[in-house]
């Protein structure tokens, strides 16, 4: 017989001289899989048992920072943290909610866990800007109108809310149609408009109307704020006002563009 063609021998040859053919990756048996299992179910195992059934990873120690008015051990007992428990099982939430409602005075706060043993607790205290009288006690309001706690003593550098509406017509008229509410956040808002050094030394703020708001500073000064408008502006203006006109009795800031002061 004739041997094969020079065609037939070239082509052979393509066939053998291209690339190797990709072997196929080697699965893993059954008895690799079942260990592998066995021992992530294991390892699992474990885990949960040290988060929540070992003595390691317990809550023993609550600590708290940030308090001005309130003591540490105050806001210790409204946490009412679970001493003892799983660190990982405490609902950090639950004892932020609880701490709020417990203590008005708290404005915010953070329940952060401190691993392995310890949760923290970082407290923001509101700060007053007026007072309310209350029969012998005073009502102490932030700058949201928030009313938070019943003190006997008033805090220093702290104004006195007076509410004494106006007789005119006007104020009347501004009275029903804002009402008592709107007038006491309105000071409120005057209240924390004031820079800290004014603030300390004002012993009041007097509303007469809507746009009738004054201040009585404790050296028996007055101040014409007008409403509870522009107050950052008016805030500016009269510090500058004071500056420059040390021995005025009554500064009027209602218009921040055209102050005025009077009186020696």
């Amino acid at each position: 017989m004739a041997g094969p063609t020079t065609a037939e021998r070239g082509a052979r040859q393509q066939e053998t001289s291209g690339p190797p053919l990709a072997r196929r990756p080697r699965l893993p048996g059954l008895r690799t899989i079942v260990v592998l299992a066995v021992a992530l179910a294991l390892l699992g195992a474990g885990g949960g048992w040290v988060l929540y059934g070992s003595q390691w990873l317990r809550l023993e120690r609550v600590s708290v920072s940030g308090t001005r008015v309130l003591t540490p051990a105050q806001v210790r007992e409204a946490a009412d943290a679970p001493v003892g428990a799983p660190l990982v099982s405490v609902d950090t939430e639950a004892m932020e909610n609880r701490l709020r409602r417990k203590l008005p005075r708290i404005d915010t706060v953070d329940v952060v866990r401190s691993w392995p043993h310890g949760i923290g607790l970082k407290v923001t205290e509101r700060t007053p800007v007026l007072l309310v009288k209350k029969g012998r006690k005073y009502v102490e309001v932030d700058d949201e109108g928030v009313r938070f706690a019943t003190v006997s003593n008033a805090p220093k550098g702290v104004p006195l809310l007076e509410l004494r509406p106006s007789r005119s017509r006007s104020a009347a008229a501004s009275l029903r149609r804002f009402g008592e509410g709107r007038l006491v956040r309105e000071a409120v808002r005057v209240a924390g408009a004031l820079p800290e050094a004014v603030a300390h030394r004002t012993r009041a703020v007097k509303v007469r109307s809507y746009d009738d708001i004054s201040l009585k500073l404790k050296d028996g000064r007055t101040v014409a704020w007008g409403s509870g408008e522009k107050g950052a502006a008016k805030a500016r203006t009269l510090t500058a006002l004071l500056k420059a006109a040390p021995h005025a009795r009554h500064f009027d800031v209602s218009v921040p563009t055209a102050p005025a002061s009077s009186g020696s």
